[in-house]
């Protein structure tokens, strides 16, 4: 029995989109994956702990999905990244087809490099606001 054919420019894609739920990992490895599960639990405990505490501050009471998403875009920069012989090597070794990338996963890596670089830099300034002047600044 041969294994679908699992596409790095859709995994990419995925992890970019809906890394923060873990989408591609249940598209790479199943509904038995831990991680990909552990990335969907995020987001309801994040829910929980903002309403739980709503005298707090929600980026800190949702920080665990905050940190899922960045994860979400480091994990899409490390699939896409990948070479498409190792690709195939673990995940396309008894689908018969060879990986082949094209433009458009370096499309998917620039846009994700970007976006998650504005993310991260706008979670340390919205961070340091709060930490250091109470939120004086928004």
């Amino acid at each position: 029995m041969t294994i679908p054919h699992k596409n790095k420019t859709f995994t990419t894609f995925l992890a970019t989109v809906t890394g923060s739920i873990g989408l591609h990992r249940f598209y790479m490895y199943g509904r038995k994956d831990l991680f990909g599960w552990l990335h969907a639990a995020t987001l309801p405990v994040s829910a929980l702990a903002i309403l739980t505490f709503s005298n707090s501050q929600p980026l800190f009471m949702g920080m665990l999905f905050v940190l899922s998403v960045l994860c979400g875009f480091l994990e899409a920069l490390v699939i896409g990244l990948t070479p498409d012989e190792k690709w195939d090597a673990k995940h396309n070794l008894t689908s018969g087809k060879k990986s082949e990338s094209h433009w458009v996963l370096a499309l998917i890596l620039v846009l994700t490099l970007g976006i998650g670089a504005m993310s991260v830099i706008a979670l340390l300034a919205r961070s340091f606001d709060l930490l250091f002047t109470g939120g004086a600044y928004g």
